[in-house]
């Protein structure tokens, strides 16, 4: 296979992470509500690559507990970690598929009603948790540069003390497919590769989570990232719905819920508004501007967020109406906040998609900019295409984090299985949306429901601001299009930090990230009296 195909397949896999293509109708599916099985034994080991054996010995979970302590603003917590598989079964008793997930549980705790616990998942969709798990919220997290440059293997995995282990338990869930997680013998995973089967299957393991280790009563959380906040949203409005389940807070990591603002279709001028901002502060980032807008990376995106929502906007709803000399000064003044050409935004009819503002900012000197984080730089075969062949963002995460889960689990946590983890696959598409062929998912309202039926929930969002899969303003048109009641619109909190999809591979932003997430919860679940 040639260097070329290789890296387009690379960029088309990375480009599944917020894949926006519509599919049929599924059948409803049927909520299911198993009894408890008796625990699994240890899991039986498997052929490497054998990714559609059971990953047990027996069908069902095959839990492994064990202790650490970590130390956290000087404070030493106690805590147990428990990995393993859960089993889905319907009401019948039947398999229905076999969930992978850790939790870390704070000891000697005497009321856990008095206890948060937050419900952590990644995106894609396709991903598993390992992001979140040592990125962000674990006891671990894998060290990474914090000038955008790659690091070298081997790898290293330290203690997170940025952890929030100290005021939450948490629950890292691997989705259908990804991770260990697998739809049981003789049921087709297809079944769970959809946006309402996504949020059935994943509220399930919740529900039966918080029965089976008696956390009903405890303030509960779910935090995602990417698709993730997109998986939040439907089970904010599912598990209240379904289930009866209250949640105290949500913390969405680079939130996605409204498709129709990230997907450059013809017609479709949302994106190209909404992503000048981010645009622009990569070019900041790059130091491609002029020297007044390169003094102050807030004022300047101020000024860019005015244009864009306004002479921009409007220039754009004008289409073939607008004239010559209309086109070439909105042009030139685009082009000024890209850091780019007139002439390129010309050629683009004055809207420039990701793929060719990634090639184009440095084309230059040959290379391109990141996807998931615009500030990763890499380099293509040629400086002549208008799409990039894969996200040196992601390359530069996705050996790090492979490597330390899959040693992490067997070493640390004593969790084996032979199965590929899969950190992020193409096995779930194609996805269902369960949208016509003309319309975009839009899960916004369901969260803006379960706020209205449940006042107290409160939706903590943080921003990169050189996040080009999930740009910030984007979001902040989500949310400004939430038409929520005045007296719920304080429940919503947003941070904005000077990284990327992933802010937590930032140091000082993860610094930030954990204060602003630790001042949430404390604020969503306050202590008991």
């Amino acid at each position: 296979m040639s260097d070329r195909v290789v890296g387009r397949l690379s960029f088309l896999l990375l480009t599944t992470w917020l894949a926006l293509a519509t599919g049929a109708v599924a059948q409803e599916p049927t909520p299911d509500s198993p009894p408890p099985p008796p625990p699994g034994k240890s899991p039986q080991e498997q052929p490497a690559g054998a990714e559609d054996a059971k990953p047990g010995a027996q069908w069902g979970e095959d839990l492994v507990s064990t202790q650490h302590t970590l130390v956290i603003n000087g404070e030493s917590i106690a805590y147990t970690a428990t990995a393993g598989t859960m089993a889905l079964r319907d009401e019948k008793g039947k398999d229905r598929a076999n969930l992978f997930f850790v939790a870390y549980t704070r000891d000697g705790v005497a009321d856990t009603a008095a206890r948060p616990i937050t419900f952590t998942f990644n995106g894609g969709p396709g991903s598993s948790s390992v992001w979140l798990h040592l990125g962000l919220f674990g006891p671990k997290r894998v060290r990474m540069n914090d000038d955008a440059t790659p690091v070298p293997p081997p790898f290293q995995l330290v203690d997170n003390g940025y952890s929030l282990l100290d005021v939450t338990d948490f629950v890292f869930i691997d989705p259908v497919t990804t991770g260990y997680s697998r739809a049981a013998e003789g049921v087709n995973p297809s079944e769970f590769h959809g946006v309402d089967e996504d949020v059935e299957s994943v509220g399930e393991f919740i529900r039966l989570y918080a029965t089976r280790y008696k956390r009903w009563n405890s303030p509960k959380f779910l935090a995602g990232e990417s698709y993730g906040t997109t998986r939040a949203a439907g089970l904010s409005g599912h598990l209240q719905n379904r289930h009866g389940m209250y949640l105290n807070g949500i913390m969405l990591i680079s939130s996605i819920l409204d498709f129709q603002t990230a997907r450059f279709d013809t017609n479709n001028d949302e994106p190209y508004i909404l992503f000048l901002p981010t645009y622009c502060a990569t070019a900041w980032y790059h130091r491609r501007l002029d020297d007044m807008l390169q003094r102050n990376l807030r004022q300047t995106l101020d000024e860019v967020e005015a244009f864009a929502l306004g002479e921009y906007a409007s220039a754009l709803l004008m289409g073939d109406r607008l004239s010559a000399e209309e086109q070439s000064k909105i042009a030139a003044k685009v082009a000024r906040y890209c850091g780019v050409s007139q002439e390129f935004i010309e050629q683009c009819n004055l809207r420039p998609d990701i793929g060719r503002f990634v090639k184009e900012l440095r084309r230059d000197e040959r290379r391109t900019v990141g996807r998931l984080d615009s500030r990763f730089v890499g380099i293509d075969r040629d400086a002549a295409g208008d799409s990039y062949e894969y996200d040196p963002s992601y390359a530069a995460i996705q050996g790090p984090y492979s490597a330390a889960l899959n040693s992490y689990v067997r070493t640390d946590l004593g969790y084996e299985n032979d199965l590929p983890y899969e950190i992020l696959t193409g096995r779930v598409h194609p996805w269902s949306y369960r949208r016509s062929t003309n319309e975009y998912l839009d899960v916004a309202e369901t969260l803006r429901g379960a706020m209205t039926q449940n006042p107290a929930l409160r939706v903590y969002v943080a921003n990169g601001y050189y996040d080009l899969a999930t740009p910030y303003f984007a979001t902040e048109h989500t949310f400004n299009h939430l038409a929520l009641d005045p007296a719920l619109k304080g429940n919503v909190s947003m941070g904005y930090y000077e990284s990327g999809h992933m802010m937590y591979i930032h140091e000082p932003s993860l610094s930030k990230l954990r204060d602003e997430l630790k001042a949430f919860i404390r604020s969503a679940a306050p202590p008991t009296q």
